[in-house]
């Protein structure tokens, strides 16, 4: 009986562990497949990986070969550029703190002639009331005094004079100032722009400085006029005025004709030579053929131009805004006794005895400006006779013409 028991138990154990051997191989099955399946999405997904970065490494290379080094360009010379600007703002800073010192000098003096003048008003008055002897002595010392108090009042009104020339001094200088914080925030604009595109600056509009021009007039009374039509002829160029400087002839003197600087935008110099050109010659001022002019008169002999018979009643037709605004800034040379005007490539000149009228090219105006000849008539007037006759126009007889 005991046998038979052990033997059942014998068999009982042996069908469970061949059960539980069938449960771990079908379990091993199914973990077996599970990992496979797992494998097959890590290889999936390792793929995936693999892709992207190959993208990233081809991406960051492109950033370092173009981007980093075309970027790290434009920062260093936009850091020149604002150390510079920084610099003339300093100096600009400098100079308005010089001139207010000076004006609270001149409300110093002025206070204290404004005190001697009451006090000798005092001491007339007093002296009015004397009788008797010494009368005619004590008349003497009040004449004297009046003519010392005439004295004060004209030095009152020459600091006057100074309080207002310093006054305008002070709003130049601001000017300036302005218009150098503007430009300077203007290209830190861009520069950022820039940076954060990774894009080239751009300047929308033709707001980059591409030309720059020059006036100066030795007539003074004729300073505002000639300034009116010369950002006017500006303008009808279709450029604008990015910067401007002002100074006297020997740097500092005051009341001394200005050197008048532009820093001009809008328009290339290639289209600007062109453009001038092209409106001297539409203006009557054709090169010469066989020594005459289209009009028929000496060569670049005048801007006025011989219009055909028309029937009467009909009047001419206007000519545009920009010959007519370079015909005003010439009429305006004219009237002065010696005077320079640049708009980029075209430069005029009067002196005395004549006014002449050049186009030139990118090399001439570095050689001109390289020699400093801007500034001088006469100097200038001798380098442009020497320029090409297809660059030239003499235009002193259209100048004495009524």
């Amino acid at each position: 009986m005991t046998t038979v028991v052990l033997v059942v138990l014998c068999v009982v154990v042996g069908a469970l562990e061949l059960y539980a051997g069938r449960q771990s191989r079908n379990q091993a099955t199914a973990f077996a497949r599970r990992v496979d399946e797992l494998n097959e999405q890590v290889t999936k997904q390792n793929n995936v990986l693999v892709t992207v970065g190959e993208q990233l490494t081809a991406e960051l290379s492109r950033v370092k070969q173009d981007v980093l080094p075309a970027l790290d360009g434009r920062l260093r010379h936009n850091h020149e550029q604002v150390e510079e600007l920084a610099g003339r703002v300093h100096q600009a800073d400098e100079h308005l703190r010089v001139q207010a010192g000076r004006l609270h000098d001149l409300e110093q003096q002025r206070i204290t002639l404004a005190a001697l003048r009451r006090k000798l008003a005092d001491i007339e008055t007093s002296v009015r009331s004397v009788t008797g002897a010494g009368a005619a002595d004590v008349e003497d010392k009040v004449e004297g005094a009046l003519d010392r108090l005439a004295e004060l009042e004209r030095g009152g009104e020459e600091i006057l004079e100074l309080q207002r020339t310093l006054t305008r001094t002070l709003e130049d200088v601001e000017d300036v100032v302005t218009e150098l914080l503007q430009f300077t925030e203007g290209e830190l604009d861009d520069t950022v722009t820039a940076a954060l595109t990774g894009r080239p600056r751009e300047h929308p509009g033709g707001t980059s400085v591409t030309a720059t021009g020059r006036l100066w007039a030795r007539d003074e009374q004729l300073e505002d006029i000639l300034t009116e039509m010369y950002e006017r002829c500006v303008r009808a160029s279709r450029l604008n005025v990015r910067f401007r400087t002002a100074e006297g002839t020997d740097g500092t003197a005051p009341g001394s004709p200005e050197r008048r600087r532009y820093f001009l935008g809008g328009q290339a110099a290639e289209d600007l030579a062109g453009a001038f050109s092209a409106l001297l010659i539409s203006a009557g001022t054709e090169a010469p053929k066989n020594g005459l002019t289209a009009n028929g008169g000496d060569r670049r002999g005048g801007l006025a131009r011989v219009e055909p018979g028309l029937p009467p009643g009909v009047e001419p037709a206007r000519a545009p805004e920009d010959e007519e605004a370079l015909k005003a800034l010439l009429r305006t040379l004219s009237e002065c006794s010696g005077a320079v005007a640049q708009i980029g490539p075209l430069m005029a000149v009067r002196t005395r005895d004549e006014l002449l009228c050049a186009v030139l090219t990118a090399a001439q105006s570095l050689e001109l400006e390289s020699d400093e000849v801007f500034w001088d008539p006469s100097s200038a007037t001798e380098r442009l006779r020497r320029l090409p006759s297809h660059q030239l126009w003499d235009l002193t007889a259209w100048a004495s013409a009524p």
